[in-house]
């Protein structure tokens, strides 16, 4: 250690204040840069880890190799694990419906094969010899052929041929193009049901059954899964093993990784992660810039006294970098003693809500990286070389003798310290020499108005954030009749019955009722239509005011008897008549929640199919609620309002003869809703539906709403307070060394007689004056950026509300005050303790 690293030393140990904080400002900032890189990675791990189990464990496959090729891939020292199906050959898809699958492809799994390569049953169990087989269940959903579990399927088994090449998995189906070559035939005995194989490309010309691999057997190659140690060269490798072999590469699980094709994405994750280490950056190089500027502020004629006996600019510049070693050495390291278990506890918080967002079999764990350490050491560090050695460069270029004097902070020009009577007679003589104080030192106090600013900003700006994301889960948030919805428009009604008296026996279902939508065209006489109502339809659609009616598109909405019993009850109104070919129906016709599109309470109209036809007249009485939700519409099917009847599914014979396209749908109540959601999957590909149909997993969808807006909240509020943690230690330090910085000054006031309450009077003037300059830059700044944070939100289909920080901007001003009274109270009454004498004849603090 030399003379210049000795005396950097004893003035850390002489400012032990100063130094402590600046070492908790370095602490909380490599705490936050090792909390984001330890979260990075441990979200890293976990989408990988869900990925691999829901896609496999593979980075690339070869869907044309031999037995010989697999065997190189695995003796390859690259390769961590391979494995391989045997492509037994195509057999066509009897009866399908979809033009670009004609085929049935089999493959043969060994123990391994059913290890690397995830296959999720729906039903019955996998297969245990070269006799069964497993069965997708697209082939009925996607292919319109039903096949179930104990069902024999013999198959003419061969391959594809294309101008006397082989075409594979990884080659799409053309039609009039290639032929199917029987080789063999072959009887499977079915033992289950499973989800669409997540290794079969979506282009891929056959539907993938599984069996188990016979050794005996022919087959036609191998499908070959091949696992790197490194991910990283999946590309090199791929390109380098091919030798002309098809492949392709397993982007759902490389994706994670860094190390896919897709652009887009890889840039967005770095980006998000350097945005969020830049904006830490940026706030830990904030405060301990401003630590080294008062340090040097301090030690400026201590550096004027080194110059002028030879000490060269390098020297100087060293002697305070040393200062950012020492402090780093200890800041660092217990930043990290923090960083690691406060985000080990933020994550034992919302493993569950990670676990429902997005992997249900994949907890969310603390994963620490070595790597990941060093990279938050290194950015670390940096940050406290960048912040010492932009004031060190300034220091060490300063004349000596303007060092020595100290002439360099302090402004004493007459005109830039200059005050009207006017506020001499307003603010009395502590707040002239206050604000004289401010106008001689403007840099020093320039720190802490900034300081301060950034803090407001951050914390308003942060307090809009989560209002609008409030708003947001609040609409996610509402009231949706039931936990699981199953609609259909292809479904005969009886089909869809009998489906209903299936699902709701699975587990956990504690209520569920049916319903049938209808969509008609109505007429309905114009001059009962609200101007409002008119006005916004000649807006949208351009209808035509002339004519005496118009043409509106109305539901109708059929519910069991007992549900619409108990609504006309609640409501008091009167039931549907259902006598002849008129009746009285009760009716929701809204522009908005609070617009109606009729001006009276009750309204003449007629209903027929919208292609025309038949017509039937009814009288409607109108509510403003429906009892139970509709199923969901299409973009297409958006009116723009509502418009609907509502009938007791008894009568739905009367409205049959109109011919309208209808949409059959069933709500369940259950107590598990996934669980219910699995077994109704499963009894539904049980039953080989080939119609199309939705079943939503409500529930969990609201589910998710809420657990992303708690995540996003949880994190945000760690953030702003980490943020504000480092602007209060900022705050801190900086009034606290001005303060000191003024010893000789306050001593002199004090020893020409000033009294304590002056004296209190004046440090008070103080806080008010750095309030204010504050309050005068930052709330502008934080109101503008809470805009911009609206517009973004809005303009990225978030559809919130401008609101007003007011609660934000509140608690921000109490608590800038709150922090700057509190600092300047501990500072001054240093001040206080010290004897006046002393104050006055040091000239080093």
């Amino acid at each position: 250690m030399n003379i210049f690293h000795k005396v950097a030393f004893q003035g850390l140990k002489k400012g032990r204040t100063r130094t402590f904080v600046t070492i908790i400002g370095v602490a909380l900032s490599a705490a936050m840069i090792t909390a984001v890189a330890t979260f990075a990675v441990s979200l890293q791990s976990y989408v990988i880890n869900g990925a691999i189990a829901k896609y496999g464990d593979w980075h690339v496959a070869f869907t044309d190799s031999d037995a010989s090729f697999a065997d190189s891939q695995a003796e390859d020292g690259r390769a961590a694990n391979v494995a391989s199906f045997e492509n037994i050959g195509y057999a066509a898809l009897e009866d399908g419906i979809n033009p670009d699958k004609p085929y049935l492809f089999i493959a043969g799994f060994d123990n391994k094969t059913f290890d690397t390569l995830p296959v999720s049953l729906i039903t019955g169990r996998l297969p245990e010899n070269s006799k069964e087989i497993l069965v997708p269940a697209h082939v009925a959903s996607n292919g319109g052929v039903r096949i179930s579990v104990g069902d024999t399927l013999t198959l003419s088994v061969g391959t594809r041929q294309n101008k006397g090449g082989t075409l594979n998995q990884h080659d799409a189906y053309v039609p009039g193009k290639e032929t199917l070559d029987v080789e063999t035939e072959r009887t499977y005995t079915v033992t289950g049901i499973c989800q669409r194989p997540a290794f079969e490309e979506i282009a891929a010309p056959g539907y993938t059954l599984i069996t188990k691999a016979d050794a005996e057997a022919s087959s036609h190659g191998f499908s070959t899964f091949v696992t790197l140690k490194n991910p990283a060269e999946v590309h090199a490798y791929a390109e380098e093993v091919a030798e002309g072999h098809d492949y392709f590469l397993n982007d759902d699980v490389l994706r994670f990784m860094g190390f896919s094709d897709d652009k887009l994405f890889n840039a967005l994750l770095y980006a998000a992660g350097g945005i969020l280490v830049a904006l830490v950056m940026l706030g830990s190089v904030f405060l301990i810039y401003n630590s080294f500027h008062i340090s040097l502020n301090e030690r400026t004629h201590q550096f004027g006294i080194l110059m002028s006996a030879g000490a060269t600019e390098k020297q100087l510049r060293n002697s305070v970098l040393f200062e950012g070693f020492c402090i780093g050495a200890v800041g660092i390291p217990l930043g990290m003693l923090i960083g690691i278990p406060s985000i080990w506890l933020v994550l034992s918080l919302v493993s569950k809500n990670f676990t429902n967002i997005l992997y249900d079999n994949v907890q969310l764990t603390l994963k620490v990286s070595i790597p990941a350490l060093v990279a938050a050491a290194v950015i670390s560090l940096a940050t406290i070389l960048i912040s010492a050695y932009i004031p060190a460069r300034k220091a060490a270029a300063m004349p000596v003798m303007e060092c020595i004097r100290q002439t360099n902070e302090v402004k004493v020009e007459a005109r830039a310290i200059k005050t009207s009577r006017f506020m001499r007679r307003v603010y009395g003589l502590e707040g002239m020499l206050a604000i004289k104080n401010f106008k001689r030192n403007k840099r020093r106090y320039r720190s802490i108005v900034l300081s301060l600013t950034l803090s407001v900003v951050l914390f308003v700006s942060a307090g809009a954030f989560r209002t609008y994301l409030g708003q947001i889960g609040e609409r996610s948030s509402v009231e949706i009749d039931g936990d699981i919805l199953f609609y259909t428009k292809d479904m005969k009604e009886n089909d869809v019955l009998r489906l209903y008296d299936d699902l709701e026996r699975a587990d956990g279902i504690t209520k569920s009722n049916y319903q049938a939508l209808a969509t008609y065209s109505c007429e309905v006489d114009k001059s009962s239509l609200t101007r409002e109502f008119w006005d916004s339809c000649q807006e949208t659609s351009g209808m035509d005011e002339t004519g005496e009616t118009a043409d509106l598109k109305m539901d109708v909405q059929f519910i069991e008897d007992g549900i619409y019993k108990e609504f006309v009850d609640s409501l008091d109104l009167p039931a549907v008549n259902g006598s002849g070919q008129d009746g009285n129906v009760i009716v929701v016709g809204k522009k908005t929640a609070s617009e109606d599109l009729f001006k009276s309470r009750s309204a003449d109209l007629k209903l027929a199919a919208p292609s025309g036809g038949q017509s039937k007249t009814i009288h409607a009485t109108f509510a403003d609620t429906y009892p139970l939700d509709p199923p969901p519409v299409e973009p297409s099917e958006v009116k723009g309002y509502t418009f609907m009847a509502v009938v007791p599914y008894s009568m739905k014979s009367q409205f049959d003869m109109l011919s309208a396209p209808e949409k059959l749908g069933l709500t369940f109540w259950s107590d598990n809703p996934g669980k219910s959601v699995e077994q109704m999957k499963a009894i539904i590909d049980g039953t080989g539906v080939t119609a199309g149909y939705t079943l939503y997993n409500v529930h969990q969808l609201l589910e998710e709403n809420r657990n992303i807006l708690f995540v996003v909240n949880l994190f945000t509020a760690i953030f702003v307070i980490m943020m504000t943690l480092i602007a209060v230690a900022n705050v801190f330090n900086t009034i606290a060394t001005n303060i000191k910085l003024r010893r000789r000054e306050l001593a002199m006031l004090r020893s020409v007689g000033m009294s304590d309450r002056d004296f209190n009077k004046m440090m008070r003037f103080e806080c008010a004056l750095y309030g204010y300059r504050t309050m005068l830059i930052g709330l502008p700044a934080a109101g503008i950026l809470s805009w911009l944070i609206y517009v973004g939100l809005d303009a990225g289909g978030g559809q919130v509300r401008y609101t007003f920080p007011w609660s934000s901007i509140g608690a921000s001003i109490l608590g800038v005050f709150l922090v700057i009274f509190i600092t300047m109270l501990y500072a001054v009454s240093k001040i206080k303790k010290e004897n006046i004498i002393d104050a006055l004849r040091d000239d080093i603090i």
